[in-house]
């Protein structure tokens, strides 16, 4: 999937959060010339078939040729489609950052109330309720994923 530049769309979006933040990327290599046209190729691929997908998922849903559920107008359709993808997508940020932060000392978890509070209640207990989460965590990305098939899937 890496090579054939499916998923570089993520690489933009990286690319534009570090950006935003005034971060520079740190790198160990720099591709050559052909390195970076063939990176630069793969993401504008990757973006058009992005947004052909994204493009004919709305049109699907706006225009009610999805699977969800009869009653469900097209707008409610769109919000309970991005509350979705949303909540699939914090839950994925928070195993990857939980993960990174069971690697630190309790002393370097930062200061800030709701991170004490939650590093306090993911590692009590010997550090038991980081596994539970993270059971937690996929059954409900699995769900909500099953949510969004039934939400996006086209019946023409």
């Amino acid at each position: 999937i890496e090579f054939s530049g499916l998923l570089h769309v993520s690489h933009l979006v990286r690319m534009l959060v570090v950006n935003l933040s005034g971060q520079e990327i740190k790198t160990k290599e720099e591709p050559g010339t052909v390195g970076k046209i063939f990176f630069w190729v793969r993401c504008l691929v990757s973006l058009a078939i992005f947004s052909y997908c994204y493009v004919i998922t709305l049109f699907c849903i706006f225009t009610g040729k999805t699977t969800t559920w009869e009653g469900i107008g097209p707008i409610n359709t769109f919000v309970i489609f991005i509350i979705l993808l949303c909540t699939v997508g914090m839950l994925e940020g928070m195993q990857v950052a939980f993960f990174a932060v069971a690697k630190l000392q309790a002393s370097e978890r930062g200061d800030s109330k709701f991170s004490r509070m939650s590093c306090d209640l993911l590692f009590k207990e010997e550090g038991k309720n980081l596994p539970r989460f993270m059971i937690g965590r996929q059954l409900s990305v699995v769900s909500c994923m099953f949510f969004v098939a039934r939400v996006t899937s086209v019946s023409i």
